[in-house]
């Protein structure tokens, strides 16, 4: 039986991992890079630029979408390691990652500088500008996203269940994804009211339902604490490109002598799809204008009836092994 570590470890590897990302392509490895230098940068920001922009620091967001950008990066040319056979495909796909990320981390950074908001900003014709080549870029992300999850849907790997970790956490990241563009297109009431008086409101989309973006909110994160948030199931989605790899490593490491593969598989489609539950979830509280600290007796009865069915399905697949076995 092919191991875990084999499967990771299948491409003739350089001595270290960094080394191994970086013949994956260079370009994206050094975004990766970039943006963890860019997180000193906006450390730097917020310890001397007391500007406030939508109730939080004005470079607490260029420090989250620096940390959000060096893990995807980094986590992306990783999984593309694994596809062999299509050279030409791997290097399209990081590279215009790499260009969109680095182009949205470009534009968020000017308006930090500029004190302005970088995200739903129609204030100016340059504004809007920006904040429709942000969304021309998030757009590739996710197309590139999808083309690294057909590629390693073809590729064939020794360990399916590792292999399909891969690919449902990139599919369970498309969906949080997607999320962002649900905030495009939720208005606040505020903004309707412009809309209905036939004027350009400065800001177009929210990140928060029920309320208005900039209200009191989590610290760093700053979700919102008196309304729904979209950003919980956005954030909870795109890690799923880390957490199911992770699953799929722990499954195959605890019961590679005790599971067959094909119920391994199951274990991590279980988990996967548990996963992706709680997203869908995530996205129907903050639609109900609910915030995450704050969820009423449905929303707990659904977080806990997908976690009963989780853990019975994970049990039975568990216990149907030594069923077999006696």
């Amino acid at each position: 039986m092919t191991t875990l570590s084999a499967l990771i470890s299948e491409r003739p590897a350089p001595q270290t991992l960094f080394q191994r990302l970086w013949a994956t392509h260079w370009l994206l490895t050094l975004t990766g890079a970039l943006s963890l230098a860019l997180i000193l940068v906006a450390a730097l920001g917020l310890a001397v630029d007391p500007r406030v922009i939508t109730g939080a620091p004005a470079w607490a967001k260029p420090m989250k979408f620096a940390i959000s950008f060096a893990i995807y990066s980094f986590t992306l040319v990783w999984l593309l390691g694994f596809v062999q056979g299509h050279p030409r495909l791997v290097r399209f796909t990081a590279t215009l990652t790499a260009i969109a990320v680095i182009a949205e981390m470009a534009i968020i950074i000017l308006q930090a500088a500029r004190g302005v908001r970088s995200h739903f900003n129609f204030t100016t014709p340059f504004d809007a500008t920006l904040f429709g080549m942000m969304g021309n870029f998030a757009m590739v992300l996710g197309l590139m996203n999808l083309l690294a999850l057909i590629l390693l849907i073809r590729q064939r790997l020794p360990d399916s269940t590792f292999a399909w970790s891969l690919r449902l956490g990139l599919v369970i990241a498309l969906v949080g994804m997607a999320v962002g563009f649900l905030m495009t297109s939720n208005i606040t009431p505020s903004q309707q009211a412009e809309l209905e008086a036939e004027r350009q409101p400065p800001y177009l989309g929210a990140h928060s339902i029920g309320v208005e973006d900039g209200g009191p909110g989590l610290p760093f994160v700053n979700w919102s604490i008196q309304g729904g948030d979209l950003r919980v199931a956005h954030f909870v989605g795109l890690h799923g490109m880390q957490v199911l790899p992770l699953i799929g490593f722990i499954v195959t490491r605890r019961f590679a002598n005790s599971l067959s593969e094909r119920r391994r598989t199951m274990l991590v489609w279980t988990a996967g799809l548990g996963y992706l539950g709680f997203v869908l979830l995530l996205i129907g509280q903050a639609l109900r204008g609910q915030s995450i600290v704050a969820p009423d007796a449905l929303t707990l009865a659904a977080f806990g009836g997908l976690f009963v069915a989780v853990a019975a399905i994970g049990a039975l697949i568990v216990a149907g092994r030594k069923a077999q076995s006696n």
